[in-house]
């Protein structure tokens, strides 16, 4: 195969790229915000995680292209709320055809968080800090959980903190007395989804490498350097070959 197709120089490009989109977005969607403190504190809540994966991108941990692209599906709709405050988003037409009671724009966002399940999975299972897939994904969604309900109680400090109209605009509850619970499964359910995607690229993947058993030296050394080449792009290489 091309090596330079897969080099790390290409790939260190694509997060760089997603991190240029991101910052593009946050600077345009920063001038005139509906409310210039909610947007200070929506925004605060994705630079901090975004300057973690910096740090970590830094120090050498690097996640695949697919977990960078669904970490950016977030931070860019996230972002979006932060402008408008997640209870003024446009968001009518989906609120109408649906026949919702609400602006469900901030429940979205809560199940994408959970996909940083993706990144954690695959920084688990390529260091091997968890034995068994199954114990694996139960910790994983467990921990995306436990984050909800921490981020609940951030909510809830900055809401006691702020003035009344601020800190309504950031509950972002619409009058919703089980909000912070439902956005918990929000985010809930957006991990097990995630999880069981993860899963099943996993299989398909073990399913390819399964073949490797069958295939002759000279296939078999051309795909040891196919994941050797995705392996320096950050990417998890698979444990058969590891052990080989």
């Amino acid at each position: 195969m091309d090596r330079s197709a897969c080099s790390g120089e290409r790939t260190s490009l694509f997060p760089l790229f997603l991190l240029i989109l991101y910052a593009v977005e946050a600077a345009l969607l920063g001038i005139s915000p509906v409310d210039r403190s909610v947007w200070w504190a929506e925004n605060l809540t994705a630079w901090i995680p975004i300057s973690v994966i910096l740090l970590m991108y830094w120090r050498g941990i690097r996640f695949s292209n697919t977990a960078y692209c669904l970490m950016f599906v977030f931070f860019a709709l996230h972002t979006v709320g932060g402008h408008y405050t997640f209870e003024q988003v446009p968001f009518g037409a989906v609120t109408r055809f649906f026949g919702f009671q609400r602006n469900n724009y901030d429940r979205i966002c809560h199940f994408l968080v959970g996909l940083f399940a993706f990144p954690t999975l695959e920084y688990l299972e390529r260091n091997r800090l968890v034995k068994g897939r199954g114990l694996l994904c139960f910790l994983t969604v467990m921990s995306i959980f436990g984050f909800a309900a921490i981020f609940e109680l951030v909510e809830w400090c900055y809401a006691s903190w702020a003035d009344a109209k601020s800190g309504t605009l950031f509950l972002g509850s619409q009058g919703d007395i089980w909000d912070a619970q439902k956005d918990m499964l929000a985010d809930g359910l957006g991990a097990i989804c995630t999880t069981i995607f993860y899963c099943i690229l996993r299989r398909e993947r073990h399913g390819r490498h399964h073949q490797l058993e069958h295939r002759g030296p000279e296939e078999r050394e051309g795909e040891r350097e196919e994941c050797r080449c995705a392996a320096e792009c950050g990417q998890h290489q698979p444990a058969e070959l590891e052990t080989r």
